[in-house]
């Protein structure tokens, strides 16, 4: 399995195929050809960790190989950053793991999960220098619903009640600083909606590359119930990063790195210009990288307390700091 040392040194490469560029390997080093034939990008396959690569190109036998050789997951994006294809770098066989996986009946584990959430939640918003009197009492009402989850013994669609109401009070103030009408997954009305949506899927895309090291099964969730063809554990452990991803889009939309005129609007939908998906991806990844220590001890601890049995309040807990 990896060390940390080894995941320190190795990068998150996302590539993005313009017409006529080439993808390549040459003496185990990932090689990107400009329509010129001259090279553009080129890095060890022994540092990637994981290759994202966006737009349409023909994939060669080279890319399936040396993903499996190097352990490196492969994800396949439209210009749209939407997955369609995934490969390579995952751990088979840890039959141990996936029996304690499927034995597990509780939502204990659940509750610690979205507690963590909400204590990051209340983190960002208490980072904003003018916090009114609205603000402050918004962070009094998340604290609220924290030790609800904290004590909680219902049922999940409860437990998720909680967080939906935290959920809807946190992005109201979150996000003030624009005229803004909500979060609404995936249905893009909005560039700063359709913004969260690019930058929850790379986040959930490491997630899931980090949990399939140790052999997870990733569709069977501890909070999120099982649901054909969805990977409910990293949909579970993505939920303490998210506002990550929120920060970062709220830090871009002050520096105009995030901005309306970057998407068009296509079937009531906004989508983000080819363009500006570059400078898009660097600013979140960015934002991302800056806890990549954090997200890697947070899976590996997740991994060694489901193995070990250990009670809920000792699995790991994420802190934006």
């Amino acid at each position: 399995m990896m060390s940390l040392k080894d995941f320190e040194a190795k990068q998150i490469v996302v590539v993005f195929l313009q017409q006529k560029e080439k993808l390549s390997f040459k003496n185990d080093n990932l090689v990107v050809t400009a329509s010129d034939g001259k090279p553009k990008y080129q890095i060890t396959c022994y540092r990637i960790f994981a290759l994202f690569i966006v737009g349409h190109f023909i994939m060669t036998s080279g890319l399936i190989q040396r993903s499996h050789k190097f352990s490196f997951p492969v994800f396949l994006m439209t210009n749209s950053m939407k997955i369609y294809e995934m490969f390579g770098g995952h751990m088979e066989g840890n039959v141990v793991l996936r029996k304690i996986q499927y034995g597990y009946d509780s939502l204990e584990i659940g509750r610690h999960i979205l507690e963590n959430k909400l204590s990051c939640q209340r983190e960002v918003l208490n980072r904003q220098r003018n916090k009114s009197f609205e603000l402050k009492e918004a962070i009094k009402k998340i604290d609220l619903y924290s030790q609800a989850i904290r004590t909680y013994e219902g049922d999940l669609e409860g437990l998720l009640g909680y967080e939906g109401s935290a959920a809807r009070l946190y992005f109201k103030h979150h996000f003030n600083n624009i005229a803004w009408q909500g979060r609404k997954p995936r249905i893009k009305t909005d560039f700063v909606n359709s913004t969260l949506d690019i930058g929850y899927t790379i986040l959930f895309n490491i997630i899931d590359a980090l949990l399939q090291i140790y052999g997870f099964d990733t569709y069977c969730g501890v909070l999120h119930r099982q649901f054909y063809m969805r990977k409910s554990l990293v949909c579970d452990l993505i939920e303490p990063f998210r506002p990550i991803v929120d920060a970062q889009i709220r830090k871009a939309i002050n520096l105009q790195q995030c901005k309306q005129e970057d998407f068009q609007i296509i079937r009531n939908q906004h989508l983000l210009k080819w363009e500006c998906n570059a400078s898009y991806v660097r600013f979140i990844v960015q934002g991302i990288l800056e806890y990549k220590t954090d997200i890697f001890m947070y899976v590996q601890q997740f991994y060694r307390a489901m193995m070990k049995g250990k009670p809920a309040d000792e699995f790991p807990v994420f802190k934006m700091e």
